[in-house]
């Protein structure tokens, strides 16, 4: 064989393999999750004490001071009738966290803490013991520390200067678990796992990867988002067995193309499966002005006659001018945005367009507004 025709195969070889799409791996943990294992929300009312002046004003907030009434006398301290309190230094909040899976009594976790009043800032508070409690209404852990608020603000002079949000701060392991959830792994000799999203080709590799990586038959697809599992039973090695499990490398279905429209912000983002065909494209803008103009009419002097002030109204209507753009077809994302970019339309603009190509069966894609 001739040697330029030899390195010229060659060559054609090495691009055909670079051009050959790569799906990158993922983990199984980062595909699905455990059924059963998931967070518990918990939620409290509370009052943070110690600020600077910055509190709720008492007047326009009640509820403040007939907590702050209601904690003295758990104390012991009774206020003597018709007390009038007048506090700065105190503000009513919502505390709300997270329960991990598998939290136990003793166990700290991450609070947040954010006004409910009509309080300047939280900055230098700190929360008295606030019960948190879950769904059913059981207290799960108790909150109480110093809050950790990023912002910073000043005023002064009739001018006021806020930097970040003042209303909210954390506390990192402000609460302590006083009561643990039951957590089950599974039921019998099976897990459950839960795809993060509904996918039937992804819930079919994982089975596949299971089966190839444990026992053939261990895994089978119960739908498009659920994959059973054969487990030990004893508990140390379902953990092994699960932490095993976690760490299977899976090549998960390409996504569907989806463009995701932002209707309030005007945000508009496509992902790489997006494919345009050809069409044509004319977009227009209709500017209206309305412009009043005030006439006085004044009197020649001692005529008898009173000044008259009219106004005249105009309305001006101008279409921008628009014709037919050519939108070619692309094939990949980089080819969709160049076309898109090439109408020359605002983001806001790009919406109504976007919208009449998936009517017109252009744009091969799922159009979500959100």
């Amino acid at each position: 064989m001739d040697l330029n025709r030899f390195r010229r195969l060659l060559l054609a070889a090495v691009l055909a393999v670079s051009f050959v799409p790569v799906h990158a791996t993922e983990r199984l943990k980062d595909l699905a999750s455990v059924a059963g294992v998931r967070n518990n929300q918990l939620v409290g009312y509370g009052l943070v004490v110690g600020l600077d002046g910055s509190g709720d004003q008492t007047t326009q907030t009640p509820f403040t001071v007939q907590s702050i009434a209601n904690m003295l006398g758990n104390m012991g301290v009774t206020l003597p009738p018709g007390t009038n309190l007048q506090l700065k230094n105190v503000a009513a909040v919502m505390v709300t966290t997270n329960l991990p899976p598998f939290a136990r009594p003793g166990q700290q976790i991450d609070v947040t803490v954010s006004s409910m009043g009509n309080a300047k800032s939280l900055r230098g508070g700190t929360l008295v013991m606030t019960p948190l409690k879950g769904a059913d209404g059981q207290i799960y852990a108790m909150a109480q520390g110093n809050m950790l608020v990023g912002g910073a603000g000043g005023a002064g002079g009739g001018a006021s200067q806020v930097i970040n949000h003042l209303s909210a701060g954390r506390i990192p392991g402000g609460a302590t678990v006083e009561r643990a959830v039951p957590t089950q792994l599974g039921q019998g000799d099976s897990i459950i796992l839960e795809l993060n999203t509904t996918d039937f080709g992804t819930a079919n590799r994982v089975v596949e990867a299971i089966n190839r990586a444990t026992v053939p038959g261990a895994a089978q697809a119960i739908d498009g988002r659920t994959v059973q599992v054969r487990a030990p039973v004893d508990a140390s090695d379902r953990v092994a067995f699960l932490g095993r499990l976690e760490n299977i490398a899976i090549t998960p279905e390409q996504q569907a193309a989806k463009v995701i429209v932002n209707s309030r912000t005007g945000s508009v983002v496509m992902n790489q499966r997006v494919t345009l065909q050809n069409v044509a494209v004319a977009h227009g803008n209709l500017t209206v002005t309305v412009g009043t103009d005030v006439n006085v009419d004044q009197p020649p002097p001692l005529s008898g006659g009173q000044t008259v002030v009219t106004t005249q109204t105009d309305i001006d209507i101008e279409q921008v001018p628009a014709g037919l753009v050519n939108v070619p077809a692309g094939a990949n994302l980089a080819e969709v945005v160049k076309a898109l970019n090439a109408i020359g339309a605002t983001p806001m603009d790009l919406i109504s367009i976007l919208q009449a190509m998936k009517s017109a069966g252009s744009l091969r894609a799922e159009l979500e507004v959100i």
